[in-house]
């Protein structure tokens, strides 16, 4: 298996992965091939992938508005779980987002989303219950 950096190419695979991974995806909005494509090529973003065999079994997608790091979305194949890619892909983040000078990572998971929360836990993230996410979307696909 092969760890590398998420590619433009790599825009479908990403969202079948997604998809088998049962994360939900807005293609026509925040994750249209595009503007993945720009922030690939940005300066605040830590997107990673890993391989096997040539296709997409784990990704992870790191940003940071310089002061604090964030980890938007992590999905590995059902059939590839177990393997500690998850973990992996974590840590490979954290370190892009340290050399970035970045201390303080977090992450977003959806309440429905128990299985995320305690690997998250595991890792050592620690919940905030006291803390209400909220946002104002121009678009509803965005």
């Amino acid at each position: 298996m092969k760890l590398r950096p998420l590619r433009d190419e790599d825009h479908a695979a990403l969202l079948e992965l997604w998809k088998r991974a049962g994360l939900p995806a807005r293609p026509r909005g925040r994750d249209r091939r595009e503007r993945i494509a720009r922030e690939i090529e940005g300066p605040c973003s830590a997107f990673f992938v890993v391989e096997d065999r040539g296709a997409l079994v784990a990704a992870v997608l790191g940003t940071h508005d310089g002061r604090k790091g964030w980890i938007n979305r992590l999905a590995v194949d059902p059939d590839h779980r177990g393997r500690g890619l998850g973990r992996r892909l974590v840590e490979t983040v954290e370190e892009a987002l340290r050399g970035a000078g970045i201390e303080i990572v977090t992450c977003l998971v959806e309440d429905w989303n128990a299985e995320s929360q305690a690997f998250f836990a595991h890792l050592g993230y620690q919940a905030h219950p006291d803390i209400r996410y909220f946002s104002k979307r121009r678009d509803p696909d965005i």
